[in-house]
């Protein structure tokens, strides 16, 4: 019973059913975190689908437009990078990291919003999205990681 208690928990939190307790939480987590000197961001996975190469069309406008440019200078940028699906070609994945929730507001709020939400719709774009709360990779994992 504890078990199933644990796994039900873990999908409530994947699911966001709790979401005023997981953003305290992450509140707490980011504050106890920056104490010890760790680096958090937030990274937002936006997957891009559409068909005829319209999502791999709409981030090739997005970079020659300068839009992407612009967007990777905004104060609380950490990164702005496109990615093509290897299983699915008419998908394109945006992997979209910020330094805090007030930076991607900020972003929200500026006028790359509206050429982005144009171009999402010259294109027909659909999309899934995914965020995440990232810390420093403990020590204890450093030796699996080839650099």
């Amino acid at each position: 019973m504890k078990r199933l208690l644990l796994i039900f928990f873990g999908l409530c939190m994947i699911c966001n059913v709790y979401a005023g307790d997981i953003e305290s939480k992450e509140k707490s987590d980011i504050n106890n975190d920056n104490k010890e000197g760790l680096n958090m961001a937030i990274t937002v996975n936006l997957r891009y689908t559409g068909t005829g190469g319209n999502a791999r069309a709409f981030a090739e406008e997005m970079m020659s437009s300068g839009t992407v440019d612009k967007i990777r200078a905004e104060k609380g940028n950490l990164r702005y990078e496109y990615y093509v699906s290897m299983e699915d070609p008419e998908t394109v994945l945006l992997v979209d990291s910020w330094t805090d929730q007030e930076a991607i507001d900020a972003h929200h709020a500026s006028p790359m919003m509206e050429t982005i939400a144009t171009l999402r719709e010259k294109y027909d774009l659909h999309m899934t999205v995914e965020r995440y709360v990232s810390k420093e990779t403990p020590k204890s994992e450093e030796r699996f990681i080839r650099k």
